[in-house]
C-alpha cells in the first residue's frame, strides 16, 4: 500500500508555495527548507573554519549523499559519482566512448538537444552514425524497430532520454534495457526528468549508466548532478577527462584510475551543494518514491484532463505512459505569450522549443509548446485555478 503524503506539511516546509503556483518543476523545483538550511549551514561553516577544514570534518556528511543516491535508485554507493550537473555527468561517459568509423549509436525521436548535439559531434569526429529509432503509434520509442536495429553488430550504444524535456511521455526504459542487454550493447539512460518524479531501480531498468540532476524533481540545489555506472560496466567506458579526483598519479609516467565510479568525478566540488543534494534525496526517501510517483502522475493526469476540456487548447503529450509534465498550446497565442500571461498571475511554467527537440517537435508541426510540470506539493485547487486562467486567455 502506498503511504499518503501530508500535503499541508510539505507545503509548510516549502516556503515558495506561499507566494506562487509553481508548475516549472521539470525546470527547477522549489526546495524544501531543509535543503536550504543544510546548504547554508555548510557555507557558514566554510566561512568560519575554512573550506578544506570543513570538508575534512564533515566527510561523513558528504559521503552520505552518494549513499542516499544509491539507495534512491537501487545501486551500490561505489557505483555513484557526483557531478556539477546532469549534462556533465552524461558527458563524462559518452565522450569517453571509443568510437570508430561505421559505429552506430541508437537513440530515440524524443531525445534531448544537448545529447543529440553530442551524438552529432562525435559522429562527425569519428565517422560514426546516429540512428534515430522511430516512435510506435503511441509516440514512444518503437521496441520492435529497436530490436531489429540491435541485430546490426555495428551498434555500440543505445542511449535514450527516459522522460523528454518537451512533454509527458515516459519512454519504456526497462524494455529498452532488456533489449540492449540481450544484444550485448551498453545502455545509457538520461533520467534527468524522471529521477525524483518516478520510482527508479537500475536493476529493473537494466541500464549500464544512468544520469540525473538535483535541481528538478529531486528538489535539490542547482549545480548538482550524479552518475550511476554499473560495476560490471565500469571498464566499458573511459572517463572523458581525468584529474586528481578521478585518478592517482602513481609515478612520473603512470597513473591509476579510481577503482569505482569516482573515476568519473572531478576533484573540486561545491560541497555545500553536495550536502544540500543529500538532504533533498533524504527528504524524497522519507516521503517514499512510490507515494511521490503516484501523486505526481495523478496531478499530471488532472492537469491534462483540465486542459483538454478547454476550447482552443491542445495537449501534445505522447506515449502509453505519461508523467507529471504536460505540454500544450493555445490557439492564437504563442507559447511565450501564454507563459508571460501566467507569470503575471503568479504561475510558473516554461516553454520547450524545437531547438531542444529537433527530432520530435518539428515532425509534429510544432515550433514550441508550453510546459507545465506538477510536483507532489502542488494541489488540485492550483490545477483548477491554472485551468481557469488559461480558459480566460481565449
Amino acid at each position: 500500500m502506498i503511504n499518503r503524503i501530508d500535503i499541508q506539511r510539505v507545503r509548510d516546509e516549502t516556503p515558495g508555495t506561499r507566494n506562487l503556483v509553481h508548475l516549472n518543476n521539470a525546470g527547477c523545483a522549489l526546495p524544501p527548507s531543509v535543503v536550504v538550511d543544510t546548504t547554508m549551514d555548510y557555507l557558514r561553516a566554510e566561512a568560519a573554519h575554512g573550506g578544506y577544514e570543513v570538508q575534512r570534518e564533515r566527510a561523513g556528511q558528504i559521503e552520505a549523499t552518494s549513499t542516499s543516491l544509491a539507495r534512491l535508485i537501487g545501486a551500490d554507493p561505489s557505483e555513484i559519482a557526483l557531478a556539477d550537473n546532469a549534462t556533465r555527468a552524461w558527458d563524462m561517459v559518452f565522450y569517453g566512448m571509443r568510437l570508430a568509423p561505421g559505429d552506430r549509436i541508437l537513440t530515440c525521436r524524443s531525445e534531448y538537444g544537448s545529447n543529440a548535439i553530442a551524438y552529432l559531434q562525435q559522429a562527425r569526429r569519428f565517422g560514426a552514425e546516429v540512428k534515430v529509432v522511430d516512435d510506435d503509434p503511441s509516440g514512444q520509442i518503437d521496441l520492435d524497430l529497436l530490436e531489429e536495429e540491435l541485430k546490426d553488430d555495428r551498434v555500440k550504444l543505445v542511449s535514450i532520454t527516459h522522460v523528454p524535456t518537451q512533454g509527458g511521455l515516459i519512454n519504456p526504459a526497462a524494455a529498452v534495457g532488456g533489449l540492449a542487454e540481450a544484444a550485448g550493447v551498453p545502455f545509457l539512460l538520461d533520467a534527468c526528468q524522471s529521477v525524483g518524479q518516478l520510482a527508479l531501480d537500475v536493476a529493473d531498468l537494466k541500464c549500464d549508466v544512468l544520469t540525473g540532476t538535483g535541481r528538478k524533481y529531486l528538489r535539490g540545489p542547482r549545480g548538482t548532478g550524479f552518475l550511476y555506472v554499473r560495476a560490471s560496466a565500469m571498464d566499458t567506458f573511459e572517463p572523458a577527462v581525468l584529474d586528481n579526483g578521478s585518478a592517482v598519479w602513481t609515478s612520473p609516467a603512470e597513473f591509476e584510475l579510481n577503482p569505482d565510479a569516482r573515476r568519473y568525478e572531478t576533484w573540486e566540488k561545491n560541497y555545500a551543494a553536495v550536502v544540500g543534494l543529500g538532504a533533498a534525496v533524504d527528504y524524497a526517501l522519507d516521503l517514499g518514491m512510490d507515494a511521490i510517483e503516484a501523486r505526481v502522475l495523478a496531478l499530471g493526469d488532472l492537469l491534462r484532463r483540465t486542459l483538454t476540456g478547454i476550447g482552443g487548447v491542445q495537449v501534445h503529450d505522447l506515449g502509453q505512459s505519461r508523467c507529471g509534465i504536460v505540454s500544450f498550446t493555445v490557439d492564437g497565442l504563442t507559447a511565450d505569450a501564454v507563459k508571460s500571461a501566467l507569470t503575471g498571475h503568479g504561475v510558473n511554467v516554461s516553454v520547450s522549443k524545437a531547438t531542444s527537440s529537433q527530432w520530435d517537435l518539428p515532425t509534429r508541426g510544432l515550433a514550441d509548446v508550453v510546459r507545465a510540470s506538477a510536483h507532489y506539493y502542488n494541489t488540485e485547487s492550483e490545477i483548477e485555478h491554472v485551468g481557469s486562467l488559461i480558459a480566460g486567455l481565449r
